[in-house]
């Protein structure tokens, strides 16, 4: 099928200005950017009449997406006590059926906010994946890993074996949790089969300033210490979660070269965890990603809005208005976080590349005065979610004008809203 977006802002992080054009779309790829008066013949053609602008889809680096299921239980508490008291009792209960229809609820959730790949870490992961690839998503699935069992690694690399045939749509990681939920040794072995598989490691890191006082008491070892004994920092690939309280100059101690860190502000600030030092980490390492993390700890899947919040927060915490410019955390939220989960030529509006867009309406309020020249500024600062008309992956829509074209809405409300009856009685 050919598609033919016409008349369209076209605005990416590697662009210094948006352009105005159209874009041909063959076989889920942009096959031609062409002038915006053009229109060659084609089977579908949205006209966007100048007040629609064109960016890649966004990346959602870390989330636990059937957490869905846990929003509202737990509120206004430390990330410790959150965990202990509300969130892994809970856990313990979740069947694959719970996983899988919480799973799509979010991914409702996601595609109406733009989002077009995501890695998830969590429990019955085929289930995900499943979930995944019904709604057209692309996903960098782990079986997140807590406390030390052999069963474990073994459902990791089993999920790596019965998704390999379709690595277009699915990046298969391991899945440590954190320092505190399982042994070095384990943690080792773990690495050491991820080097061996050439698969990458998905691991939370430095989420609470306590983490580095356990990482000294309980094995004597600085942060950067750790990440080269574990064998994180010699893994093919690594994705850190959080790492609010990384320093920068930790960078210079480990070798990062192929590690990706996703920052998750607003869940860091609600759980009362901090701040990551954006602004002076990125100045040595551009590698980062944005998250939500689970919607049990956000509230919301909302990639935009992370976005924003990174940019402001940064600026904020630095008193420096130029901290983490527009095109910065427009890159994170895209190019970045494709790269981190393992998509190449995706997050970019560039011929040859996957066709993961978002749509967005110009036409509004908050829009008046935009231009090529401000485009990425408008974008991060003055819209939001709710201006998406249209979500794409692959050249395939998988929500338009408040619309999912291969998704039953209701019936997916309708389970989610069971299994979360279900799993709270």
């Amino acid at each position: 099928m050919t598609l033919l977006l016409k008349n369209m802002l076209l605005c990416d992080a590697l662009r210094e200005r948006g352009e105005y054009a159209s874009l041909l779309i063959e076989e889920g790829v942009i096959s031609a950017i062409l002038p915006a008066g053009e229109a060659p013949p084609c089977e579908e053609v949205v006209d966007g009449r100048g007040k629609m602008a064109l960016i890649p889809g966004f990346v959602n680096a870390h989330t636990h997406a059937a957490m869905v299921l846990l929003r509202g239980l737990g509120e206004d508490s430390p990330l410790k006590v959150w965990l202990e008291t509300k969130i892994w009792p809970l856990e313990a209960r979740l069947t694959r059926e719970h996983i899988y229809w919480g799973t799509k609820q979010a991914l409702l959730e996601m595609a109406a906010r733009g989002v077009t790949a995501f890695a998830d870490m969590y429990f019955e992961m085929d289930a995900v994946v499943e979930a995944a690839l019904e709604t057209g998503v692309r996903i960098a699935p782990c079986r997140g890993i807590v406390g030390d069992g052999p069963e474990k690694l073994a459902e990791g690399l089993a999920l790596a074996d019965t998704w390999r045939g379709h690595k277009d749509f699915v990046s298969v990681q391991l899945g440590p949790h954190a320092p505190y939920t399982l042994s070095l040794p384990f943690l080792k072995e773990i690495c050491a089969a991820a080097k061996d598989r050439n698969l990458g490691v998905h691991f939370h890191f430095l989420e609470t300033q306590d983490e580095i006082e356990y990482l000294r008491k309980n094995f004597g070892l600085s942060p950067a210490e750790y990440l080269e004994e574990s064998g994180i920092a010699s893994a093919p690939s690594a994705l850190l979660a959080h790492c609010v309280w990384l320093d920068p100059a930790t960078l210079d101690e480990a070798d990062f070269s192929r590690t990706a860190l996703v920052h998750n502000p607003n869940s860091n600030c609600k759980l009362g965890s901090g701040i990551m030092d954006l602004s002076g980490i990125s100045a040595k390492m551009p590698r980062i990603a944005l998250g939500t993390d689970g919607a049990a700890s956000n509230n919301r899947l909302d990639i935009w809005g992370e976005m924003r919040s990174a940019a402001l927060l940064a600026k904020g915490t630095r008193r420096d208005p130029t901290a983490v410019p527009a095109r910065d955390v427009l890159r994170m939220a895209t190019l970045e976080g494709a790269k981190a989960l393992g998509f190449p030529r995706t997050g970019l509006i560039r011929e040859g590349w996957a066709a993961d867009l978002v749509l967005v309406d110009l036409d509004s309020p908050s829009y008046v005065g935009v231009d090529e020249g401000n485009v990425h500024g408008y974008l991060v600062y003055a819209g939001g979610a709710e201006d998406i008309a249209g979500t794409m992956v692959a050249g395939r829509w998988i929500y338009r004008e408040g619309g999912y074209p291969h998704a039953d809405r209701e019936e997916i409300l309708a389970k989610a809203k069971e299994m979360r009856k279900n799993l709270l009685q």
